[in-house]
């Protein structure tokens, strides 16, 4: 860690675990606090891969993004002071296009501050993939395709302040059955959906092959769905049930049917689809439940993520809503297995967070998408590694400058007085330096005691 990450590390701790304030037009806002996280300031040029990626990429996902935050207001649950940031930044992107040779870098550069994050105590984050399944389906149903992919029923409903196409429900919406008009009771699970709770609701989208099917559709959030008449048909995540989303990987770890090393989406599927009812057993585990929505896509464009934008293979990732902003750049370091199971491949890229997930939670969390079809699938299913997460942070909140100008409480203010100017501590130095002994002026004469309040203040400055 830099002398710069020591000095503002603990500050950040003390502060709140992580806030900090804004600058400008943001500065009277409440602090950013992103709970129980730690970040570090780095340099660029000690950025693993930054010199070398595809930024021209990377920014015209970055400006698919701004058009997007630039025609929405911020959501209730992100952090204004980051919104209204990226929006300045978007600003001043556009004004930029056309761009000079590496002009993208220098954008980059110039407009933020990379940010090392991590969860309180971790040095990495976790990444895993995802992608856009294609499956073939009937629009009615057949001794072939007998699994319903369901559209929103009527009588789901919500209590609380987003709305149920807003991906998933944050803490303190509930979702469920509406009994009269105050109760709300939980909604049919998994297992009693698959058991004909719907039926008889003409909910059906259309009908695919088989439960293994639907359940990764809705893993991944949306599916191209190719009808027997070669029409491709588009759907996208709609709304869920309100139960929460349990791994099924996790319970065929649990019964020791893989080791969690070697469990992946396609041994998941070619398991199920070997052992129908083991697998019925193990989908129910997973009481959560998606709803899907047509789209109007066209069969070559890509899937929407939350964010309302096509999502970009390879750039676009799905963050945690309830820390972050749509729109944030995240620049991200790991080893893959893209290219096989045994084999890592060198991963220094700089992705935009477009999407979200149930699964998707805590400040270095990602799912990076892939694109659409089986090859995609493959890959997509054997991510699951720690990663390096450095967030791109506008410079308007530049954490290092917030702290440099932070004026220090009273009581430390005196101590430094006595000290004299010429010890103010320096916010990026790594040691606290203590004041240099005065000569005494008579052998006998002892130097006077600093009060008992500065010699307290003095020692917990040094040790946070």
């Amino acid at each position: 860690m830099t002398a710069l990450g020591r000095a503002w590390l603990p500050v950040a701790i003390v502060l709140g675990l992580a806030g900090f304030a804004a600058a400008g037009r943001c500065a009277e806002r409440e602090p950013i606090k992103f709970p129980n996280t730690q970040y570090e300031p780095v340099d660029w040029a000690n950025l693993d891969g930054w010199a070398s990626d595809d930024h021209a990429t990377a920014f015209a996902t970055f400006l698919e993004s701004c058009r997007a935050l630039n025609a929405s207001r911020p959501a209730a649950a992100e952090p204004a002071a980051i919104a209204d940031a990226l929006r300045a930044v978007c600003t001043r992107a556009f004004a930029a296009v056309p761009l000079e040779e590496d002009g993208a870098r220098k954008f980059f550069e110039d407009n933020f501050r990379p940010l090392r994050i991590s969860k309180l105590g971790d040095t990495d984050g976790f990444l895993t993939g995802y992608y856009e399944p294609i499956y073939d389906g009937s629009r009615v149903p057949t001794g072939e395709f007998t699994a319903p992919l369901y559209r929103r029923p009527p009588n789901l409903s919500i209590a609380g302040r987003r709305k149920l196409g807003d991906a998933f429900p944050s803490k303190g919406v509930k979702v469920g059955l509406r009994v009269g008009r105050r109760k709300l009771l939980p909604y049919y699970d998994r297992g009693e959906i698959e058991d004909g709770a719907l039926d008889g609701w003409h909910l059906e989208i259309c009908w695919l092959r088989s439960e293994v099917d639907v359940l990764f559709a809705q893993i991944q959030g949306s599916a191209r769905i190719r009808l027997e008449d070669g029409t491709i048909l588009r759907v996208n995540y709609d709304s869920h049930n309100g139960w929460p989303y349990t791994a099924v990987g996790r319970a065929l770890i649990e019964r020791k049917i893989f080791t969690r090393d070697e469990v992946s989406m396609e041994r998941i599927r070619d398991w199920m689809t070997a052992n129908p009812d083991e697998a019925k057993e193990v989908r129910r585990t997973n009481k959560s439940y998606v709803f899907f929505r047509i789209t109007a896509l066209a069969p070559q464009d890509e899937a929407v993520g939350g964010q309302g934008v096509p999502l970009m293979p390879g750039r676009s990732i799905a963050i945690d809503r309830a820390l972050h902003v749509y729109g944030t750049p995240f620049f991200i370091a790991a080893d893959l297995q893209i290219a096989n199971e045994r084999t890592g491949t060198k991963f220094r890229r700089l992705m935009v967070a477009q999407d979200t997930g149930s699964a998707i939670v805590g400040p270095a969390r990602a799912d990076i998408y892939f694109g659409a079809g089986d090859e995609a699938g493959r890959i997509a299913g054997r991510i699951k590694n720690p990663g390096q997460f450095v967030m791109l942070m506008p410079r308007e909140l530049d954490p290092v400058e917030a702290a440099r100008n932070t004026p220090l409480p009273p009581d430390r203010r005196g101590v430094f007085a006595q000290l004299g100017t010429g010890n103010m501590i320096d916010p990026t130095a790594e040691e606290v330096p203590l004041p240099e002994p005065r000569p005494a002026t008579a052998p006998a004469a002892a130097a006077p005691a600093p009060p008992p309040k500065a010699k307290a203040a003095a020692r917990n400055w040094h040790v946070r």
